[in-house]
């Protein structure tokens, strides 16, 4: 992949900076470069390695057509993965994560429609004509309240190709119902978190919002990359075909005996659901 992570950049963004000694994870212990003052200092050579690895696989999921749920309910980091997904039409959840948003996806997706039905007749003008003012309100304010809890994800498949998780932590809700369903996960690891819950882990502070803003910048980019090698092999083809093709292609790749994505986990899913 032609993106390159830049270790200087995540350096002056703190990417370094890790929890105070005394709240670690024992299984950080392998990206743990030395303590500071009493907090961990993260081994950013180590970050490089596993971003570069992370945005590969995000690439190449985006290549394939899947979508990649984009997931961060921290105040730091909610208008950065809004703008991410906006920007590369993927779903994302930067408000309260309600359960059963992966697992229970037939009822959340009732809920859906339920609200794009109720956009499509007040916009056709139906309400306003069926209803009084005050009812119309009423609707109004609950197009509202809905787009704000679901917002994110009307567009979102029953079949995701990945999660990313800011602070898996945070929204170990989200980590729990990806796994449950088999979807990868890609997540930010401070030295505070368990790395093992996602697939792909980052260990890299999860909480500075320059270190959050480049690595989202970053997998922006991985994804904005894998949508355009569809885009390319999509001239004379219909998109499904194109993104198949692409899937066939990194098929043959790994049949070659170059590294897997099922080689690329860290290490077995514990202690989660």
């Amino acid at each position: 992949m032609a993106l390159s992570v830049d270790i200087k950049e995540l350096l002056e963004a703190g990417a370094h900076f890790g929890h105070q000694t005394s709240r670690w994870h024992p299984k950080m212990a392998p990206f743990i470069h030395s303590k500071r003052d009493g907090n961990h200092i993260i081994d950013l050579t180590k970050t490089v390695d596993a971003l570069d690895t992370a945005l590969e696989f995000l690439s190449k999921i985006a290549a394939e057509g899947k979508q990649i749920l984009l997931v961060s309910t921290k105040r730091q980091a909610k208008d950065k993965v809004k703008e991410v997904a906006e920007a590369t039409k993927m779903p994302y959840v930067t408000e309260r994560w309600l359960g059963g948003m992966l697992t229970n996806f037939n009822t959340i997706n009732g809920r859906i429609k339920h609200l794009v039905d109720l956009e499509n007749r007040m916009a056709n003008g139906e309400l306003e004509n069926r209803y009084s003012k005050l009812e119309v309100q009423r609707f109004a304010e609950e197009i509202e309240e809905m787009n704000h809890l679901y917002g994110g994800i009307k567009d979102m498949h029953a079949k995701l190709g990945a999660v990313f998780v800011v602070d898996m932590q945070n929204d170990v809700i989200a980590v729990r119902e990806a796994h449950k369903l088999g979807v990868p996960v890609v997540g930010l690891a401070d030295t505070n978190v368990d790395p093992s819950i996602a697939e792909y882990p980052i260990p890299c502070n999860d909480d500075a919002t320059k270190t959050i803003d480049l690595v989202l910048e970053y997998v922006k980019q991985a994804i904005t990359d894998g949508q355009a090698k569809i885009k390319k092999v999509a001239t004379d083809e219909k998109p499904e075909a194109a993104a198949a093709k692409i899937a066939a292609a990194s098929q043959k790749t790994d049949d070659k005996g170059q590294k897997t994505e099922k080689e690329t986990v860290t290490g077995p899913v514990k202690g989660i659901g």
